[in-house]
């Protein structure tokens, strides 16, 4: 089912001198449950695309239709942004309280899934006695803790070593999927995005447009570490290097 979709996105900047078109006639469908990936060049406007469809900035034309009544926005940023003085439980019901929705019932849900995903016995830890990896479950935690429809990533992995960047995303993704939601991520790294991704969104530099959109088929698909050794990985990744206009004949 249809979860949200993107008609003729643009977006223009205004300097003292000229326009700058960052967004060009973007359209995108997300169907409910998707984890999509959206990969381009760098400074092509993939997290202004998020920024936009979080609300956290605004578009110049275009429409965004979320096909759902009273739709919540989850956002998760490059950095965990966990407050250090916080505990890892009070960072997790941090938006709770924010929201006013702090109640017995989702107090509960919020320890369930620490319990769940391993974190229950560092409820009273603080982010400083945490690993990098643990520390964006937390941020994960704490941002499905509202019970969003849709989750944005802007590269979520990118502030880790590559060990535990592997790590942490069959951490993120098997929580997403387990949890039933659906995902848009940005990355600029394409193994993450062909490894994780339903589908990958390739944009093109700026102005950025959709240049394609690949459906990640991989038989007996796993966890992202494990799909990185799967036969359609290096497939599907030289398809996308190419259209990133990496490619030599």
């Amino acid at each position: 089912m249809k979860l949200l979709e993107v008609k003729g996105l643009s977006k223009n900047y205004l300097t003292k001198k000229q326009v700058i078109c960052a967004l060009e006639n973007i359209d995108l469908v997300i169907n409910e449950n998707e984890f999509i990936v959206m990969v381009g060049p760098s400074g092509c406007g993939k997290s202004t695309i998020l920024s936009i469809i979080g609300g956290l900035e605004t578009k110049s034309n275009g429409e965004i239709t979320f096909n759902k009544k009273d739709i919540k926005v989850g956002y998760m940023f490059q950095e965990d942004t966990l407050f250090p003085w916080l505990n890892v439980l009070d960072n997790c019901l941090l938006g709770l309280k924010i929201s006013k929705s702090l109640n017995k019932e989702n107090v509960e849900y919020v320890k369930h899934l620490l319990n769940k995903y391993g974190l229950s016995n560092f409820e009273k830890s603080y982010p400083r006695e945490l690993s990098g990896g643990m520390r964006q479950r937390v941020a994960l935690i704490r941002t499905l803790a509202t019970k969003p429809d849709i989750l944005l990533l802007d590269e979520p992995f990118s502030a880790l070593d590559y060990q535990t960047r592997i790590t942490v995303s069959n951490d993120v993704f098997k929580i997403i999927k387990e949890e039933k939601k659906t995902a848009l991520m940005v990355t600029h790294d394409i193994s993450e995005a062909v490894s994780i991704g339903d589908k990958v969104i390739v944009l093109s530099n700026r102005p950025s447009t959709v240049k394609n959109v690949y459906e990640i088929k991989m038989e007996n698909k796993s966890t992202p570490s494990k799909n990185r050794s799967n036969e359609k990985f290096n497939y599907y990744y030289n398809l996308i290097w190419k259209d990133l206009d990496h490619y030599e004949d």
